[in-house]
């Protein structure tokens, strides 16, 4: 794979498809030419202030612009991270003090929880970067300096013990990754994409890197539409949207509501879920509301860039049944240990052993955190001729009587 770097793909895409929407955020639409232009803007601003290779932090909202300004910090030559700005005050300053930002880019409106959270860098409102005169000669020589292992982003996990844990991801992962992915699942160009999660989760990156392989519409669900489902049903048809990756959370919130009995988004032709099991009787509704839309199911933590293996649901399944989680990506390896580390296979239904990962698409590591990063990124021990790099997930999986594999 000849790209070393995400940019090219926006750039191809730009140059096939310029004037056709790239996103849609309800208030703000941007063509690619226009998404492009915007981000060089905010990568000449962000490349004055921030060495390359550094993080530029985001504390806002999704939107338009805030998807531009992630590109932005890319065309910089640095890595980018969402902060949500519904997170606590604490949990932003365990994040700012693990990456130590040169910068947070934000609105007028976070600037109160910005100084709770005790940050004194730079910082700069995203309103102010609109007017930037791009610096194409220096982008370039930014792009000339850059390999498929830099870092693209990093998201932090849900810090229930102790600091939140920062994941990197380079670009080289997502680019095989997304490849992968859109190449199974058909995502064309005249797919409408209905991003529902948050840019600081990696549900997101699925939507967003899609979007840009393919020239596909990203339509950016807002958070507030989730309060009312028929809001939402209505907003999902106008919308004409035919792609949903969302979270199993978030499908189920829909259709325990009996939003489905409202209106049916009868465009929709795949639904991709992941994040927690399914409940078979909220897939079944959805199922029954639209049969002629493609269902899988999505098995893979952060830390391996999003998902590693994938089940195309053929068949209903009753209470009593739980859903597979299918087979590995082309560019992964799955696989069960026991503790001392021996194989579990399909030839032994029912017995439990821990997930593991090796493959093309895993993360760096945890920012600023070797020792946690050496927990779980480590050698496969079942290979003793090379390095060979493994995840290990903490989940646990067993095989079927029917020789599928479960979480």
């Amino acid at each position: 794979m000849k790209e070393k770097n995400i940019l090219e793909f926006l750039e191809r895409t730009v140059d096939r498809y310029p004037d056709q929407v790239a996103v849609d955020d309800g208030q703000i639409i941007l063509t690619w030419k226009e998404l492009k232009e915007l981000s060089m803007r905010f990568g000449t601003a962000f490349s004055r202030t921030v060495k390359e290779g550094k993080p530029i932090v985001f504390l806002m909202e999704k939107s338009g612009p805030v998807l531009a300004a992630m590109y932005g910090a890319v065309y910089a030559g640095c890595f980018y991270v969402i902060i949500n700005p519904s997170q606590p005050a604490a949990r932003i300053r365990d994040i700012l003090q693990v990456l130590e930002p040169s910068l947070v880019v934000t609105e007028e409106g976070n600037l109160p929880l910005l100084n709770e959270a005790g940050y004194g860098g730079g910082c700069e409102l995203l309103k102010d970067l609109f007017q930037e005169k791009i610096q194409e000669e220096k982008l370039r020589r930014i792009r000339e300096n850059s390999c498929g292992s830099d870092l693209l982003y990093g998201i932090f996990t849900s810090g229930s013990t102790g600091k939140p844990k920062g994941i990197t991801v380079s670009h080289q992962a997502v680019i095989r990754f997304i490849t992968h992915f859109t190449r199974m699942f058909e995502i064309m160009d005249q797919d409408r994409i209905a991003n529902q999660a948050p840019f600081d989760s990696d549900v997101s990156v699925k939507d967003i890197y899609s979007s840009m392989m393919t020239g596909a519409r990203l339509v950016l669900i807002p958070r507030k539409m989730f309060m009312t489902p028929s809001v939402l049903l209505d907003h999902l048809c106008e919308k004409k949207i035919t792609i949903m990756t969302w979270a199993v959370s978030a499908l189920c919130l829909l259709s325990s509501l009996k939003g489905l009995d409202y209106k049916k988004p009868e465009t929709v032709r795949k639904i991709l879920f992941s994040g927690e099991v399914m409940p078979e009787g909220q897939l079944k509704r959805w199922m029954e509301a639209l049969p002629d839309t493609e269902f899988i199911n999505l098995y893979g933590p952060s830390e391996i860039t999003c998902n590693c293996t994938y089940y195309e649901i053929k068949k209903d399944f009753t209470e009593e049944e739980q859903i597979p989680i299918g087979i590995a990506f082309p560019n992964e390896r799955v696989f069960l240990l026991d503790e001392e580390d021996h194989l579990v296979t399909a030839e032994n239904p029912g017995m439990l052993g821990e997930i593991c990962v090796t493959g093309t698409a895993l993360a760096l590591g945890y920012y600023a955190n070797p020792e946690k990063t050496a927990e779980v990124f480590v050698q496969n021990p079942l290979n003793r001729r090379y390095l060979e790099p493994m995840y290990r997930t903490g989940d646990l999986g067993r095989y079927g009587e029917d020789g599928e594999l479960y979480y």
